[in-house]
């Protein structure tokens, strides 16, 4: 770990608050305020990404070392480190809801691999900060097993993502109302380190815009195209080009376009979309409330907070990255003198998220392309599925096991949660299926082929909230191999993994509203 090199350029070219101390503040004028963790009783190692690690040089031995714990569980900072909690706002659940900032995050440093690449530090659970308001900037085992395990999960199945580099317990007890029902109960604290290149989201722009401090807002973004979109300046622009400024806004709505579609690819469901939840990169962060579809079902929200509106729920996700990207859009407006390239980057957006869903339909159903009959056809699909309460996982995975030339329902047989449902809608199913595989027949490509491309992008494991839940069932007794066991298979998703077929079954009935297994709280 001592090897690891920081180029801290956050801190070092954007303004910090001038005040010190961690007491709540609406601060002005400035992008972080520099804050350190707040040491922990008894820090230890729960487990880490070997793959993360060695992205950031850091061998083996030094995980290992009692001094990593120190380190990634809050109370060391190495040589080169320079701790701040970011500031910003963000409109939650369609409401403006002023500053924000990391309440509960605090950024290390940005580190520099052998490659060359930069890598953001940031632990989650770290303590207070200026913008943890009335809160105590911690976090608890359970919401941190979910983070580091869906952060490796969404990588490995392909999904833009931050990534988590640890996972360690604390020793101290936090208080959470788990429930909001006014029964607070002391469970065990944690801390995970998030890793990307930029932690920078939508909000960070709309506070200074919304404030009228379009100084401070060019500065960020003159900041964020140098540093984290600097391909851009090799092109015929120089700094102050507001060309390039409409290019980098079309970029984040294309990346945004592309991470969604991957999310409706695998059947993720983010459950917090709010704008400071929003990453400039297109990456998946801030996993909160977060599932996985198990029976398919457009109108599922894993977020308790939702559960009246579902504002956030699976199928509305497109139109909500749309609806976020608008007001980012809104914050930009001071820098150009028209409208006109902000509309066009939401245009990018809608194009390049057809084009992504598109090719994500044609993937899932093995065909060279996606025309707009198969376009409708796996639409009606989803319809199906929604009405026959199918698993959405097992369906697409058991698809590319389809006889083609004589097709029938067996292959699906394991996948349907309600068996008068199923029956109700077999018909329908059926009927698909044989106009599915005489498509198949057309489309031409080799059995063998069709079914790799097939496996490929159909995972045959996600993280399944009660998967998640039962390993934290046994890490809250003091047993961790259940984090180890399943983050291994997360490893590898589109594999077959004989003598793990527990981890690929549908979600068990004792699990449909099961506290974790089903809906979750925003509480951490």
């Amino acid at each position: 770990m001592q090897n690891l090199r920081f180029d801290n350029s956050f801190v070092r070219q954007l303004p910090a608050d001038p005040e010190s101390g961690r007491h709540p503040r609406q601060v002005q004028g400035a992008l972080y305020s520099r804050v350190d963790p707040t040491p922990v009783s008894a820090p230890r190692l729960v487990a880490h990404s070997r793959e993360v690690a060695a992205l950031l040089g850091i061998a083996e031995a030094s995980v290992a070392s009692p001094a990593f714990a120190q380190v990634f569980g809050g109370n060391v900072l190495l040589d080169g480190m320079q701790s701040y909690a970011a500031n910003y706002g963000g409109h939650q659940f369609g409401h403006w809801a002023g500053q924000l900032g990391d309440g509960r995050a605090i950024t290390l440093g940005e580190t520099i691999n052998a490659a060359g690449q930069r890598w953001e530090l940031q632990l989650k659970g770290a303590g207070p900060t200026p913008y943890s308001r009335r809160a105590d900037g911690r976090a608890v085992l359970r919401s941190s097993v979910r983070e580091f395990l869906c952060s490796e999960a969404m990588f490995h199945l392909g999904v833009p993502t931050t990534r988590a580099l640890s996972l360690v317990t604390t020793g101290d007890r936090v208080m959470r109302d788990m429930f909001y029902d006014g029964n607070p109960q002391a469970e065990p604290g944690a801390i995970v380190c998030r890793v990307a290149p930029s932690f920078i989201r939508f909000g960070n722009f709309e506070l200074p815009a919304v404030r009228g401090d379009v100084a401070l807002l060019k500065r960020l973004v003159d900041f964020t195209i140098q540093r984290d979109f600097s391909e851009l300046l090799t092109g015929d622009y120089n700094d102050a080009d507001e060309a390039l400024r409409a290019e980098w806004f079309a970029q984040v709505c294309e990346r945004t376009a592309r991470m969604v579609a991957h999310w409706m690819r695998v059947g993720f469901v983010h459950g917090v979309m709010n704008t400071d939840n929003m990453s400039i990169l297109g990456l998946t962060i801030d996993y909160g409330p977060y599932g996985w579809i198990d029976n398919f079902d457009f109108d599922w929200t894993p977020n308790t907070t939702d559960a009246q509106g579902r504002r956030y729920r699976f199928g509305q996700q497109p139109e909500i990255a749309y609806w976020n990207l608008t007001r980012f859009a809104n914050a930009l407006v001071p820098l150009f003198t028209s409208l006109e390239p902000l509309h066009a980057g939401l245009q990018r957006y809608a194009d390049v998220y057809d084009a992504s869903e598109r090719n994500n339909f044609a993937a899932k159903l093995g065909l060279a392309e996606c025309s707009d009959e198969d376009a409708e056809s796996m639409r009606s699909l989803y319809t199906l599925l929604q009405a026959a309460e199918a698993d959405m996982t097992l369906f697409f995975r058991a698809l590319s096991g389809l006889d083609m030339h004589a097709p029938t329902l067996a292959p699906f047989n394991h996948v349907f949660y309600d068996e008068a449902k199923r029956e109700q809608n077999e018909p329908g199913l059926h009927a698909w299926v044989v106009r599915y595989a005489a498509r198949v027949r057309r489309d031409g490509l080799p059995p063998a082929e069709r079914r790799a491309h097939m496996r490929a992008v159909n995972p045959r494991y996600v993280l399944r909230n009660y998967l998640a839940q039962q390993a934290i069932d046994r890490a809250e007794q003091g047993d961790d191999a259940g984090i180890h066991e399943l983050l291994d298979v997360l490893r590898r998703p589109f594999d077959d993994q004989p003598g793990r077929q527990q981890f690929a079954q549908r979600r068990p009935e004792w699990a449909r509203n099961r506290a974790g297994c089903s809906m979750l709280s925003c509480s951490s």
